[in-house]
């Protein structure tokens, strides 16, 4: 199916028909965008920095079945395709591929992508097949695709660093850029996600920024101690009735693995459920 929009912008659910819209960009560099929609000002700026970079960038909307374990979100994951094309009229988008289940995993697929290593820490704990599903249908749209530049938001670091190790180890001449995490005025990182929050869950979740601030300052100030920084953390979350971590990090930004003392270049990551919402949010720190 191919739906003309104003614009020109051009919705594509069939794999063979992105392949040929693809092809016919021969002489000019592809950025791609992918989400899972319900577009918001994180990916809005990632398809602006697209646009600013290549001659023609495509978005994706695929809400991915792999990414998500029985007892998440999936079935309630935001979704409004018609909000979303909206957005896309005036963004200088060449192109939206939307595709669906049956296309992307057909029956009898059998094929798995894993990371080793970097999945086993932070989210890949808690959601065991959030990175295999990542990492196998990142390598579906780029081989669908063909782009020569893929962007990513900061907000998934983790999501960013197996993309990269993912692009790297197979040799894929896809240039990785990363875009850096975004927020409400009032501090919260922007997430589709955040549409599911409560009203009270959603004020209960200003915990999460005002947590890493409290670290930056106390880091500022000469606190090295992740054990230390680790336990103001969870007291501000933990403050907040009804709130539930899932971890708090405080990591190397490349390997991920924990740090004792804040030295050097530093990722402090959060994942912290409110209500049925599990948020995340990050930020580097210099020790």
């Amino acid at each position: 199916m191919t739906v003309e929009l104003k614009q020109k912008i051009v919705v594509l659910s069939s794999i063979e028909e992105m392949k040929k819209v693809s092809a016919s960009f021969c002489d000019q560099t592809i950025g791609l965008v992918p989400t899972m929609g319900y577009l918001h000002k994180g990916h809005m700026s990632l398809i602006k920095n697209s646009v600013q970079t290549c001659d023609q960038t495509i978005v994706s909307i695929f809400v991915n079945p792999k990414q998500f374990s029985s007892n998440e979100d999936f079935d309630i994951y935001p979704h409004d395709l018609s909000g979303d094309l909206e957005k896309l009229e005036s963004s200088g988008v060449g192109a939206l591929f939307y595709p669906d289940k049956e296309a992307i995993y057909p029956e009898g697929f059998k094929t798995n992508i894993e990371v080793a290593t970097i999945t086993n820490k932070l989210c890949g704990i808690s959601r065991p097949n959030l990175f295999k599903g990542v990492a196998t249908i990142i390598i579906k749209l780029f081989n669908i695709i063909r782009p020569q530049h893929a962007f990513f938001g900061e907000k998934d670091w983790q999501q960013l660093a197996v993309i990269e190790t993912l692009t790297k180890d197979l040799n894929m001449d896809v240039q990785i850029h990363r875009v850096p995490l975004m927020r409400e005025a009032d501090g919260l990182a922007i997430s589709s996600r955040n549409s599911n929050l409560s009203p009270k869950d959603r004020v209960k979740a200003l915990c999460l920024s005002k947590s890493l601030d409290f670290a930056k300052q106390k880091i500022k100030q000469g606190m090295v101690s992740s054990a230390e920084l680790r336990r103001h953390i969870k007291n501000i979350i933990s403050s907040e009735s009804g709130t539930q971590i899932d971890y708090i990090s405080i990591c190397d930004p490349e390997n991920l693995e924990e740090k004792k003392d804040v030295k050097g270049r530093t990722l402090i990551a959060l994942a912290v459920k409110f209500g049925p919402t599990r948020l995340i949010d990050n930020c580097i720190v210099e020790g």
